[in-house]
């Protein structure tokens, strides 16, 4: 099966922590329109000179709402690098976390930015 739309994220710094290792640590919240009509919030982990085409990050996402017409949460993985102009993103959906009728859930999720733009697409299956 498959969804597509687009969404919008606003992204905040998170307080930093004394003591703690500097990585850059970022909150998320989505919005999702489309074939996903959702919300979603999350945290990204980030290191790396991304001004100098180089950098990595990992993040978690909690989303909640309606895929397809079917309601339930399920949680999204990201993990991206980019170095020398190259970029590597996979964001996958995590093996058990669908509830209600998204219970089962499993896929990849891609996105495309055109101009300000935001979309996603997203291959999945409902076990």
């Amino acid at each position: 099966m498959q969804a597509k739309g687009a969404f919008e994220v606003q992204l905040k710094p998170a307080p930093p922590e004394p003591g703690r290792a500097r990585v850059g640590r970022m909150l998320l919240d989505k919005q999702y329109f489309g074939d996903l009509v959702a919300t979603a919030q999350g945290e990204m982990l980030s290191a790396g000179n991304p001004a100098a085409g180089s950098a990595s990050y990992v993040a978690i996402e909690h989303v909640s709402g309606a895929l397809n017409g079917k309601l339930g949460d399920f949680a999204l993985a990201h993990a991206g690098t980019m170095h020398d102009g190259a970029n590597d993103l996979t964001i996958t959906i995590v093996a058990g976390s669908g509830t209600g009728e998204l219970t089962g859930i499993s896929g990849k999720l891609t996105l495309s930015i055109v101009g300000n733009q935001h979309h996603y697409e997203i291959d999945y299956t409902l076990g």
